[in-house]
């Protein structure tokens, strides 16, 4: 699986290692506010789409032209897009790119991993693709397609414009999510290129798109790259600087959402020996890896809390969990008890959470569990609506529902 080594890359030791370290960590932690609710809600994870099972289904999301269409990408390679309808079981093929995606059973964090559809997406037809290709090793690319002029449920797979590039050392820490700010410009999210430790330094390193959230825009082209670099990024024009970085010192980005109402942009950052984090994201921060994990200094080289350095909102101990699962601020019309909350998972314990950030006190109020089986959640999206489906690595869909009494 992706994000992280989970039962392949660190391996069981250096689990094991974490957890007895975990251990001792315990009673250090610090204690939760008395004000912070905590208390489960009465909702459960139910299936969804139970006709449906794709292969290792990394995006759900949609198109925002009115069709409420769900698109799902597997990480082999394949776009399929569905009718939102919980009896869909024939999915038709959006885009089949599989030839060109580079996927192993051995190497399970590349392939497809992100897509995300231009705003104007009704009247122009582009969107975008973040996947491993196969022309180099470990080498990703964003990429632009269309959708075919007479088909609107198929995209034209010669339409490829290869816009940008990003090779990485080893094979995990791939990150990839994409995502349109309300802002008309397109985020995209790059893991530290992986190993462990970031051995190479890239979170703080701002000459390398490695360990960061970039910016770019989409419809213009400048300085002999096939987009432009919006004028007010934080970098533009500092030496030695990557123009395309928004911010910086992630580990392994995964989920990357705009909130619908605050504009705000949040993301889930994996964590390594101890601590998942949930980051809301600035213009120009630099999010501490790998000189923090959460609000702990990492390793004997790293930092204590520094003006210069953002904490994150939330972190969580690899006692609850070891791999967060990203996820979206709630803003359907189904389940309004789960409005404004920030719906995220972890992929090893299985466990979902809903946690609520209050904007004007800077802080969150509410992290309140939502019964779930121990399911392997890979991806979390929404509709146009704003109603949220996860998926997991065994390709099952679910959502969100009030438990029975």
């Amino acid at each position: 699986m992706m994000r992280e080594s989970r039962l392949s890359f660190h391996g069981w030791t250096a689990w094991a290692v974490a957890g007895l370290v975990g251990v001792l960590a315990v009673a250090c932690r610090p204690a939760r506010s008395a004000e912070l609710d905590e208390s489960p809600l009465p909702l459960q994870m139910v299936r969804a789409f139970p006709n449906l099972k794709p292969r290792r289904p990394t995006v759900v999301t949609h198109a925002g032209d009115g069709t409420n269409r769900l698109f799902v990408c597997t990480q082999q390679g394949v776009i399929s897009v569905i009718p939102n309808n919980q009896q869909a079981d024939n999915p038709a093929v959006f885009l089949d790119i599989e030839s060109r995606v580079r996927y192993t059973e051995k190497e399970p964090e590349e392939g497809i991993l992100g897509l995300a559809f231009h705003p104007q997406y009704k009247t122009n037809g582009l969107f975008y693709l973040f996947y491993t290709n196969t022309d180099e090793a470990h080498t990703s690319v964003l990429s632009q397609f269309r959708v075919a002029p007479d088909n609107p449920n198929q995209a034209d797979a010669k339409s490829e414009v290869e816009l940008l590039r990003a090779v990485r050392p080893y094979w995990n820490h791939s990150s990839g999510c994409l995502a349109f700010g309300p802002d008309g410009y397109l985020y995209l999210s790059l893991g530290d290129g992986g190993l462990r430790d970031d051995p190479h330094g890239n979170g703080q390193n701002l000459e390398t798109l490695l360990g960061k959230i970039l910016r770019i825009d989409v419809d213009h082209v400048a300085g002999g790259q096939k987009y432009a670099i919006p004028p007010d990024n934080p970098f533009v024009g500092q030496p030695k600087v990557r123009p395309e970085i928004y911010a910086y010192g992630f580990r392994n980005p995964w989920g990357l959402a705009f909130d619908r109402q605050t504009k705000l942009l949040l993301t889930g950052d994996v964590g390594q020996d101890l601590w998942e984090e949930i980051d809301l994201v600035a213009k120009g921060g630099n999010y501490g890896w790998k000189l923090r994990e959460g609000k702990h200094k990492f390793m004997a080289e790293g930092s204590d809390a520094r003006p210069d350095l953002i904490e994150p909102i939330w972190e969580y101990h690899h006692d609850l969990g070891k791999s967060i699962t990203g996820g979206v601020v709630y803003r359907g019309a189904r389940l309004p008890e789960l409005a404004g909350h920030y719906l995220y998972a972890d992929y090893v314990s299985g466990k979902v959470w809903a946690l609520k950030y209050d904007v004007s006190e800077k802080r969150v109020v509410a992290n309140r569990q939502i019964a779930s089986a121990t399911n392997p959640y890979i991806a979390i999206g929404e509709d146009e609506r704003g109603e949220v489906f996860f998926t997991d690595v065994f390709g099952q869909f679910w959502l969100i529902d009030r438990t029975a009494k």
